[in-house]
């Protein structure tokens, strides 16, 4: 709870997935990737009800398991490839009884991401005048030196200009880093994203936001959680 306000937690994890098969129950550290999130929202102090999204029976039973509130069976139309963040948060408030104040929605893929981190982004929104706050990380690649390919291969500055100038100059860039979405519920509903002109950021470093979406980046989660690099900022 925030203040008197409640708060929905929402770990969206459908059973399908292109690019790596039952991403959500693949193993990571001796756990199911699934784990890693309801750990560290569970232990949340401002998070008054967490559930699990799903339209997979074995993922249901796995997030049971963990102590996972798993409500009901997402549908088709919000469980599929073209199906949105919002489409899933859509869903779960006009499925559940209460009404909420705020909402968090925490991808299993960022298992790196810490209580800690939720809780901050929960507040950093409370206590601002903003309608969401997002987590980000530090960007390596800057918009200044980004290109489109046009005619004959001929490269068009995405920025508008070829001289982006020296490093040290520009301004520090952040990208979203996937792992904290949160929201007053009343502007999400508004708004129906979490993307707004309203939007607070968090920062994250980079040893807590690695997103899992290959093989090759769960090997790379296996070596930073034997070394212990995501806890520290």
């Amino acid at each position: 709870m925030i203040g008197a306000g409640l708060v929905l937690g929402v770990i969206p994890a459908r059973g399908g997935s292109k690019g790596l098969p039952r991403k959500n129950l693949r193993p990571l550290a001796g756990k199911p990737l699934l784990q890693w999130t309801a750990e560290a929202a569970s232990a949340s102090r401002l998070i008054d009800r967490l559930i699990l999204s799903t339209d997979d029976d074995e993922i249901a039973r796995v997030g049971a398991s963990l102590g996972l509130d798993v409500p009901f069976r997402r549908p088709a139309a919000a469980a599929s490839d073209r199906a949105t963040a919002a489409d899933v948060v859509r869903h779960a408030l006009e499925a559940l009884p209460e009404r909420f104040d705020f909402l968090v929605y925490l991808q299993p893929t960022s298992p790196l991401r810490s209580t800690e981190d939720i809780d901050r982004c929960l507040q950093r929104l409370a206590s601002g005048d903003g309608d969401s706050c997002v987590s980000v990380q530090p960007s390596p690649a800057r918009p200044e030196w980004m290109f489109y390919l046009g005619t004959d291969n001929r490269i068009e500055p995405v920025v508008g200009r070829f001289d982006a100038g020296r490093r040290q100059d520009l301004r520090a860039c952040f990208v979203l880093n996937g792992a904290v979405y949160a929201a007053r519920v009343a502007a999400f509903e508004r708004a129906g994203s979490f993307l707004t002109e309203r939007t607070l950021a968090y920062v994250m470093p980079v040893g807590r936001s690695l997103d899992l979406d290959s093989a090759a980046d769960f090997d790379m989660a296996e070596a930073m959680l034997r070394h212990r690099r995501p806890l520290a900022d």
